[in-house]
């Protein structure tokens, strides 16, 4: 069974990477036509958890560990970018008072 799952792998983390494309763009697409800043800022966070579960399994295809140092990089500017873009969010409904 391991050296089924491992022979198969990089082919199976290949298909995933191209059926993740389908959210990808649907996100993308949502963010430049939401209806709304949090419609936006949602999106965008979707943009980069596709993009961290894509630079995973390109690590895994190609074999080189330095696409989770792109991953970790991705998953923390989605979380700085989340949080300050939420501040702003908060921000603007505290001026509307």
């Amino acid at each position: 069974m391991i050296e089924f799952l491992d022979s198969h792998l990089p082919t199976l983390a290949a298909v995933l990477i191209t059926v993740l494309m389908i959210p990808l763009g649907m996100s993308a697409l949502r963010m430049a036509t939401g209806p709304g800043y949090a419609d936006r800022f949602i999106a965008l966070d979707m943009l980069t958890g596709i993009a961290v579960a894509v630079a995973c399994l390109t690590m895994i295809v190609t074999g080189r560990r330095e696409f989770l140092d792109i991953a970790f990089g991705i998953a923390l500017i989605g979380f700085l970018a989340t949080c300050s873009l939420s501040a702003l969010l908060e921000k603007k409904k505290g001026d509307k008072k």
